[in-house]
């Protein structure tokens, strides 16, 4: 993908990678039956952990701390990992007040 200098294989990468750390938590709240808030709040800080390394890529330049190549040009992309983030928190907010009435 020549216009945000990451190749495709990376940016497929770049995609998966926030979905699976959703999912390995899902699966291991529900091995150790963790509570729905705790979980949701697990889930927000992984989806910050991201927004962070998307936006830090186009900010820092020492490619030494990055298992990819530095993600450029994701501004949008760690937008969306912070409204997730923020979804998550009030989800497990509202699963902490009323758990009987947390979908999730």
């Amino acid at each position: 993908m020549a216009h945000t200098g990451v190749d495709v294989f990376d940016f497929l990468l770049y995609t998966i990678y926030p979905v699976i750390g959703i999912l390995v938590i899902e699966v291991i709240s529900r091995l150790i039956k963790a509570p729905k808030w705790t979980k949701l709040w697990v889930q927000a800080i992984v989806s910050i952990g991201f927004g962070i390394y998307y936006g830090a890529g186009s900010v820092i330049e020492n490619e030494v701390w990055y298992i990819l190549s530095p993600p450029k040009n994701f501004p949008m992309t760690a937008m969306v990992m912070f409204a997730l983030a923020l979804a998550l928190l009030y989800q497990g907010k509202r699963a902490k007040i009323s758990p009987d009435k947390s979908p999730y």
